[in-house]
């Protein structure tokens, strides 16, 4: 198949790289505002530098990949939407919850499908943890502790347009516990501070942050996110129920060390970059949009699925700067 990638940053180079090693992608066609990012990947995977999105939609893709920035992706969705072609975005659906609904109700009808990249789900460890929650082997849950920890803060003029750590970094985390537990968010209470760059306080955010999720079925789910963290790009979760508790990411190239006596793990060299940690997993999300693409496979990850993670972000939002608990209905009714 011959699919189009719009954006040719980091995460749209990766993507790039991704889809020219899949056997059942044969072309691909890139664009980019930045004509050298474009002429890169035209070079290095044989692409088509196409000069806009409207040409690359134009070009006779089979499916575009959306990884231009995060203001571009409203209206990029619904180009390729009324166009029929199906959607690859990156997260978020849009900067905005107003603006992301606004395309919820544009697409909802439509037979085009869009898929919301959230990799965590294609993580073996969560698709595991997911399976084990699912059959029932844990038991009723009554705990789960999500955990993400950058190696370093990204650069002043992502963060003061990022929207804040809870929209852009714990959505993760937020989108993983809803796919894993099957559980909704009613209610959050979270907290935050800084104790590192100054220019994260500036732009109003904090860089360390915990929050306190109570799901619907009285679950209490656990987030803890921070900018600093030097040992690594630390990703982890903890699922605890009445019969049995799992773990993901404790493997050997953990960031964290023990110093218990006589133990060695983990042994390996820490996860520092987020593209390492989930390589594999940014390969299987891309495979099953091809498989999207072929019509054998629904979106794993709809727009309404990825707009439910982002009220769960407002909420935090809201509950930091009040500081008080929110719930997630008072944020929908705005």
């Amino acid at each position: 198949m011959r699919i189009g990638i719009l954006g040719l940053g980091r995460i749209g180079a990766f993507h790039a790289e991704t889809l020219a090693g899949l056997d059942v992608v044969e072309s691909l066609v890139v664009s980019d505002p930045f004509t050298d990012a474009a002429k890169a990947a035209a070079e290095r995977f044989g692409a088509q530098v196409a000069d806009s999105p409207e040409a690359v939609l134009a070009a006779g893709v089979d499916g575009v990949v959306i990884a231009a920035a995060t203001d571009a992706h409203p209206a990029l969705i619904l180009a390729a939407a009324e166009a029929g072609v199906p959607v690859f975005c990156e997260k978020p659906v849009a900067r905005a919850m107003a603006e992301g609904v606004e395309v919820l109700k544009a697409v909802e009808d439509s037979a085009v499908p869009i898929q919301i990249g959230y990799n965590r789900r294609f993580d073996a460890g969560f698709v595991a943890a997911r399976a084990a929650v699912r059959t029932g082997e844990l038991g009723t849950l009554h705990t789960v502790r999500s955990t993400t920890l950058d190696p370093a803060p990204p650069p002043a003029a992502y963060v003061a347009a990022s929207g804040g750590i809870f929209r852009d970094c714990s959505v993760h985390d937020f989108d993983i516990i809803r796919w894993v537990t099957g559980r909704e968010v009613t209610e959050v209470y979270a907290v935050g501070g800084n104790r590192g760059a100054d220019y994260i306080k500036a732009a109003g955010d904090a860089d360390t942050t915990g929050a306190v999720l109570t799901l619907d079925d009285g679950t209490i789910a656990v987030v803890s996110n921070s900018r600093h963290n030097a040992r690594g790009y630390d990703v982890r979760m903890e699922i605890h129920g009445f019969r049995d508790s799992i773990a993901v990411g404790l493997e050997d190239k953990l960031p964290l060390r023990s110093v218990e006596p006589g133990v060695t793990f983990p042994a390996g060299t820490p996860h520092d970059f987020f593209m390492d940690r989930f390589a594999a997993a940014y390969r299987a999300e891309l495979t099953a949009f091809t498989e999207v693409v072929a019509g054998s496979l629904p979106s794993p990850c709809t727009v309404a699925d990825a707009l439910e993670a982002g009220w769960i972000a407002e909420a935090c939002t809201l509950s930091l700067h009040e500081h008080r608990p929110v719930t997630v209905q008072e944020i929908r009714q705005g």
